[in-house]
């Protein structure tokens, strides 16, 4: 009986070992997957939670927001998340400075509220105005880009303004103060400004911004969370589609989730018509002329080949 009891043992033993390597549901509940996810405000945890996309996970998502992509990019370089969405101009910093980061899914949106802000009452018009004036952004922002874009369609260099980089909401106290004249920023900010009567827009992104932005995450990350990272890019596609069928609804998720009010929420998103798409050759084209151009403006200081700094191996199709 004893020499049938061990037989058995070691029977059930290597089944449930078995068992444990063919079956991802029992290998994840032995060791559950913690992705370390930063945001920002407005981002991904909104849109996936007004969706219902956080429920019935196979893994754990550990939170932290940002208050812009320039201190995402610092953790991601110093490793302390996996992942995180980021603008292109702000990605291009953090890959020039030497971060082992790749982006792996992409998307598109209408670049409107990528803005150059100014008061309502503000005599400035047009980008020409803005030669010797104080604009507040963030460094190595999409802000900071667009003014950069902006003083070019007027014929203007960086030096041409006084570009401080300052956080956006420091940023926005020091417009209405008037301590700056203009704020060079992106949504949800330039919906809420406008809506609140706080700021108008003096510049948008149209003509300027590719209005790409990704998500990016470390290539350990990518080696060891491959598969948790596609489920997580899956249900981000999966809500922002719920998110257009589901507007109204979604801006008041939005406004409670982020404490906006609910027409600054609503027209941040629905004038974005935010797109998630394939890398495909377009998207590294447009993403190697964003690095071309900070090149030209002497703000990176050698070129960037933007090819080694996608995988696109989570496109659609793509195992």
């Amino acid at each position: 009986m004893a020499l049938q009891r061990r037989h058995f043992h070691r029977f059930m033993t290597a089944s449930v070992a078995a068992a444990s390597f063919l079956s991802p549901v029992l290998g994840h509940a032995q060791q559950r997957i913690a992705l370390r996810a930063g945001d920002q405000k407005g981002g991904l945890r909104a849109l996936l939670e007004a969706a219902g996309e956080l429920k019935g996970l196979p893994y754990d998502i550990q939170w932290s927001e940002f208050p812009a992509a320039a201190p995402l990019a610092e953790a991601l370089n110093a490793n302390a998340v996996d992942f995180g969405p980021i603008g292109d101009a702000p990605l291009l910093f953090t890959l020039a400075a030497g971060s082992q980061v790749r982006a792996f899914a992409a998307n598109r949106s209408d670049p409107y509220g990528t803005a150059v802000l100014v008061r309502p009452d503000s005599p400035l018009k047009t980008a020409a105005d803005l030669k010797g004036k104080r604009i507040a952004t963030n460094r190595g922002s999409i802000g900071h880009f667009v003014t950069l874009k902006a003083l070019e369609s007027a014929g203007l260099k960086g030096a041409d303004a006084d570009v401080r980089f300052i956080p956006p909401a420091d940023s926005k106290l020091a417009l209405t103060q008037g301590s700056v004249d203009a704020w060079a920023t992106w949504e949800p900010y330039t919906a809420l400004a406008e809506t609140s009567g706080h700021a108008r827009v003096l510049v948008n992104g149209r003509g300027l911004s590719s209005g790409l932005s990704f998500l990016a995450a470390t290539q350990g990350a990518l080696d060891t969370k491959r598969e948790a990272l596609r489920d997580f890019k899956e249900r981000v596609e999966r809500a922002q589609l719920w998110s257009y069928r589901n507007a109204r609804p979604f801006a008041e998720s939005l406004s409670r989730i982020i404490g906006i009010p609910v027409e600054a929420a609503q027209l941040q998103f629905e004038r974005r018509a935010t797109k998630w798409v394939d890398i495909d050759a377009a998207v590294v084209a447009d993403q190697q002329r964003t690095a071309d151009f900070y090149l030209a403006a002497g703000l990176l200081r050698q070129r960037l080949d933007v090819r080694q700094t996608f995988d696109t191996g989570f496109n659609r199709g793509q195992a």
